[in-house]
C-alpha cells in the first residue's frame, strides 16, 4: 500500500494514521531521521530514549544529582535524543504560557 502525503512549506508532513498505527508511533515519541546514501529517501525511526521511562522515576536530589546521574548513563546518541525530546517539551510548554 502507497499512501501519499504533502510536504507543506514550512516542511512539515503528517504520517498517516494507518501507518502510525501499524508500526506504533504515538504522541511525544521521539523520531530520527536518517538520509539514504542516495539523498532519495529518509528512513524514520522511533528512539527509545531510556530502558525504564514509564516504570518507576529515580529519586530526585535536591541538588540535581540524581539526574545528572543518569544522564550520564546514557550513550552519546541517547543523550542527544534526550534532549532533543526535551527541547520539544519545553517549546510546547513556551507556546502554551
Amino acid at each position: 500500500m502507497t499512501l501519499y502525503r504533502i510536504l507543506g512549506k514550512r516542511g512539515r508532513v503528517t504520517i498517516p494514521y494507518e501507518i502510525r498505527k501499524r508500526v506504533g508511533f504515538s504522541y511525544n515519541d521521539v523520531l530520527s531521521f536518517t538520509e539514504s546514501a542516495d539523498g532519495k529517501s529518509v528512513t524514520v525511526t522511533r528512539e527509545k530514549v531510556c530502558d525504564n521511562c514509564k516504570g518507576a522515576r529515580p529519586t530526585i536530589k535536591k541538588d540535581g544529582a540524581a539526574l545528572l546521574d543518569f544522564l550520564n548513563t546514557l550513550s552519546p546518541e541517547q543523550q542527544r535524543t534526550a534532549l532533543v525530546h526535551l527541547s520539544v517539551k519545553w517549546a510546547e510548554q513556551q507556546i502554551k504560557s
